[in-house]
């Protein structure tokens, strides 16, 4: 894709340009729609399902959760457009010292 301007002396440019933009946008956002729903499905399976135990499931469910908030983050949030770099790294900052103290608390609880 060809960087264009986003304003030119042409509206009709404009315009198209915004068209095939939000038509990118919304495919993106619909794949990533139904990637959370069969994930969600997945993890429905996965309980339901009697051969699995809970030293199995548990940890499955939590790797899913953390792909579906990816997911929200970068695309419904909009995390991936420009401009929100500040916001991505205060978040995942506070993700990555959150992550911290829980293994350090793990640690102090049960060694």
């Amino acid at each position: 894709m060809t960087n264009q301007p986003l304003s030119s002396s042409n509206p009709r440019v404009d315009l198209e340009y915004r068209r095939r933009k939000n038509a990118e946008e919304m495919r993106y956002q619909v794949i990533s729609f139904t990637l959370m729903i069969f994930l969600t499905f997945v993890a429905f399976g996965v309980v339901a399902i009697k051969g699995f135990t809970a030293w199995f499931v548990v940890p499955f469910i939590l790797l899913l959760a953390c792909v579906q908030v990816v997911f929200q983050l970068f695309y419904f949030m909009h995390m991936s457009h420009k401009g929100h770099e500040a916001p991505s790294m205060f978040l995942f900052t506070g993700v990555f010292l959150a992550m911290i103290m829980v293994w350090a608390f793990m640690t102090i609880i049960w060694w």
